[in-house]
């Protein structure tokens, strides 16, 4: 099955109160709905660092975002993704001031996962910098992983 790695916004989407907001609500609805009908097309994972991420805040909350990926297997933050994450920035593929984001880029990155998950459309799946993205992993020996929000990753139907 092709791999999915759950960067922290599908997590916060899933276990946060429905927004006010109509376009967050909509995403949380897409989130919902991609959890519950497509998840199970995919090997699923999460990283060291989503797990640092929904541990924080409100305890009871944190509690509920744990619960939802209990079983899904974490990549560490190795030296090698350390170093792709560092060149990310270093290239301008990911900005400085978000640093964090090339770090889940690279862990996908590293491990070869096919997809990354998310609703940052700032810094992950945004159009102008998919390019710049891909190179960097590239010239660093890695394949970038399909970044892509949970309205664009479906299963084709048979």
């Amino acid at each position: 099955m092709p791999s999915v790695y759950l960067e922290t916004t599908i997590i916060s989407y899933l276990a946060a109160w429905p927004s006010h907001d109509v376009i967050v609500a909509g995403h949380q609805q897409t989130t919902h709905d991609w959890w519950n009908n497509e998840r199970g097309g995919f090997d699923l994972y999460v990283s060291e660092l989503v797990l640092r991420e929904i541990s924080a805040g409100d305890p009871v909350a944190a509690q509920q975002r744990l619960a939802l990926v209990t079983g899904i297997a974490p990549l560490a933050l190795t030296p090698v993704a350390l170093a792709l994450a560092k060149e990310l920035v270093t290239q301008g593929a990911i900005p400085a001031v978000a640093a964090q984001d090339a770090f889940h880029l690279a862990i996908a990155a590293v491990n070869a996962i096919d997809y990354l998950l998310t609703w940052n459309c700032r810094h992950l799946a945004n159009a102008s910098m998919r390019t710049k993205i891909a190179c960097v992993c590239v010239a660093a020996g890695f394949a970038a992983p399909i970044i892509c929000t949970p309205e664009e990753l479906s299963q084709p139907t048979p």
